[in-house]
């Protein structure tokens, strides 16, 4: 099994905007049901305010890294990554386990 995590949180340049970050949010919440090789999704949004922690994290699993890269091309993520970019950042770890 290969966790693909990504911690993500809003540009610090980029005003906040609680409806389309609610929207984009909600998005990214049902991409994991949207898309067959995911084997796991949970999405959960930081609860302390605390300047190191990231907006939220987005812990999901795939068989292998074929089937992780399969997802990382889907049409449906790619369209989600466009609408993230412009005002979120972003950073992803991936391991077996």
């Amino acid at each position: 099994m290969l966790n693909h995590v990504v911690m993500f949180r809003r540009k610090a340049e980029v005003a906040a905007d609680a409806a389309q970050e609610a929207a984009l949010i909600a998005r990214m919440d049902a991409l994991g049901g949207q898309i067959d090789v995911v084997r796991g999704w949970r999405l959960s949004a930081n609860e302390l305010d605390r300047p190191v922690c990231w907006g939220y994290v987005l812990e999901s699993s795939f068989d292998d890294a074929e089937e992780l890269n399969a997802y990382l091309f889907h049409p449906l993520h790619q369209a989600l990554i466009g609408d993230l970019k412009p005002c979120f950042e972003w950073a992803a770890v991936d391991y077996t386990v």
